[in-house]
């Protein structure tokens, strides 16, 4: 595998987590073929991060993410004032539009969803707090690329990285006009339309908005 750090146990490590966030629980040859690695590094490498708490085995055996790794996420949050002070923002955005809301932050190529309140509604889209989803698909994954928001300030998702399923984000943007974060509101295509943001755009740019106040 290619080293990302130029650490390479670093990387090794990093890629075991990554291979379980993004698969679930593995066998040992599933986390191998995921990983890329030989077949006694995937296993010295997982066993380690067993005895650390941050992979655990699960009642087949296999390899999954450890508890470890909720302290760590908790301690993580804190430390980052924008989770904390999103959430009211986001409590009062779910509250208005009845939908589920996130807050993306952009990690490398990728999105990571830091905020996830469900929507009220028995049929509702859930993003868990923690997801890893790419760029390239998704109202939220747009506006972290930086592409050119609607003149009303958001941009719309129908049915691109989830079939049935919209969305509408705009974008936090800090005192310096750099994109911090993207806010969204998704839902059902049945409940949420084909026009997300004429539903609940103007709702999600105030949204934004108010957080940026806040930064």
């Amino acid at each position: 595998m290619d080293s990302i750090s130029g650490v390479g146990v670093v990387d090794k490590v990093i890629a075991v987590l990554r291979s379980l966030e993004a698969n679930g629980p593995l066998s040992l040859i599933e986390l191998q073929d995921a990983t890329g690695m030989p077949r006694a590094t995937a296993h010295r490498l997982a066993s380690a991060l067993e005895d650390h708490g941050l992979v655990q085995r699960d009642s087949n055996g296999r390899f999954a993410l450890g508890w470890g790794l909720v302290g760590l996420g908790k301690a993580a949050a804190s430390a980052l004032p924008l989770v904390e002070m999103a959430r009211p923002v986001l409590d009062t955005l779910r509250t208005t539009t009845g939908e589920s809301v996130q807050l993306y932050v952009r990690e490398g190529e990728g999105r990571r969803c830091v905020v996830s309140l469900e929507s009220p509604h028995g049929l509702r889209w859930i993003v868990p707090e923690g997801s890893l989803l790419p760029l390239g698909a998704g109202s939220a994954g747009h506006v972290l690329e930086g592409e050119r928001v609607d003149k009303r300030g958001w941009i719309q998702s129908i049915g691109e990285r989830e079939a049935g399923v919209a969305s509408v984000s705009a974008p936090v943007m800090n005192a310096q006009g750099v994109i911090v974060a993207a806010i969204s509101v998704s839902g059902p295509i049945e409940r949420l339309s084909r026009k997300p943001g004429e539903r609940h755009g103007a709702a999600v740019v105030k949204a934004a908005k108010d957080l940026a106040k806040l930064l």
